[in-house]
């Protein structure tokens, strides 16, 4: 994980191709995304998270509640570059509407698989107070985002050997 300015860069090995790594990150999100809370919008295993694959295409998490079924967009892609890059725009759910930061995922060649590095930037456009912070400091809630990027592309590479399990049989 590295940590410079206003952004969070982590990365992970796949035993997969790119073209695999790239289809896991995006087709299978929902399966590979941690559920709960901290990392979705809805509580427990109700919310299906989605990423619709092309430029203009949004992150979103459907799920029902009282009032019936609510999508929460998280994110609208910017840069679709299958099987190498994606970009997306992120908003917390408590951003105002002008308010938005980027992330960026690169699959590279390594080896035999793919070398995933992920990078959440633009934290310095958001105000330090901003409740999305809770309350850190600067290089510390930075260092929490990675932190959390890192779980959940821990959570991605788990995924991506039950897959290659898959693909050997």
């Amino acid at each position: 994980m590295a940590i410079m300015g206003d952004q969070a860069r982590v990365s992970v090995k796949l035993a997969l191709s790119p073209e695999l790594s790239f289809r896991a990150f995006t087709e299978d999100i929902n399966q590979w995304w941690r559920r709960g809370l901290r990392y979705r919008v809805a509580a427990g295993d109700r919310g299906i998270l989605s990423l619709e694959p092309r430029v203009g295409g949004r992150l979103i998490e459907s799920f029902e509640d009282s009032c019936g079924l609510r999508l929460v967009e998280t994110g609208q892609i910017t840069v679709w570059e299958p099987p190498h890059r994606l970009m997306f725009n992120w908003r917390a759910v408590n951003f105002a509407p002008d308010e938005q930061t980027e992330v960026e995922v690169l699959f590279t060649p390594s080896g035999s698989g793919t070398l995933v590095t992920l990078t959440h930037r633009g934290w310095a456009h958001i105000r330090p107070d901003h409740p999305a912070r809770h309350g850190q400091e600067v290089p510390v809630f930075i260092r929490t985002m990675g932190l959390w990027w890192s779980d959940l592309l821990t959570s991605l590479r788990l995924y991506s050997l039950k897959q290659l399990e898959e693909y050997q049989e």
